[in-house]
């Protein structure tokens, strides 16, 4: 067989509605396991605002009592996992959540150095646990805001787990 030098290199393709629906269901069995994964995304939020605030205190902005709050709306069958951690800006948004298997917290761990790596405890770094949420959702929005950044950079990110997001 010879190699021609001049071969082209193609990408693959994917229908990503039916590879998130392997990922999420070959890698968890218990359907309230997103609860977790969506509670340690948010814990993970208010670690990075902790350690980013240590050389930015402004970055609390007006509340540095850092919390999760979980609620249940039954009649509107919706549970809402809010924080006031760092959030996260546009970029960020199509970066993190409009790519499977990105993890923000494993690129955020991979710039620290020293101590700070030694000292740094996040939970979420492999990018698939917030996908989970598909198990039990039909339609999945996100509103965020980059702390530091004015409420104008606030941004919502929706999706059905069709392989599109808004």
């Amino acid at each position: 067989m010879t190699i021609d030098p001049h071969q082209e290199k193609l990408g693959f393709q994917a229908e990503v509605k039916q590879l998130l629906d392997i990922v999420v269901h070959s890698l968890y069995s218990n359907k309230e396991i997103f609860l977790r994964e969506l509670i340690s995304n948010a814990s993970d939020a208010i670690d990075k605002l902790r350690f980013e605030a240590l050389s930015d205190p402004a970055l609390y902005e007006t509340d540095s009592d850092l919390k999760i709050r979980v609620s249940f709306d039954k009649e509107a069958n919706t549970v809402t996992i809010s924080d006031n951690g760092i959030g996260m800006s546009r970029d960020e948004v199509i970066a993190n959540l409009g790519t499977i298997a990105k993890s923000g917290t494993r690129e955020f761990l991979s710039q620290l150095t020293g101590d700070q790596k030694k000292d740094a405890h996040l939970i979420g770094q492999f990018g698939v646990g917030f996908y989970s949420v598909f198990m039990v959702a039909d339609k999945v929005t996100v509103v965020t805001r980059r702390a530091g950044l004015g409420s104008v950079h606030g941004v919502q990110w929706e999706s059905t787990g069709n392989g599109e997001y808004t």
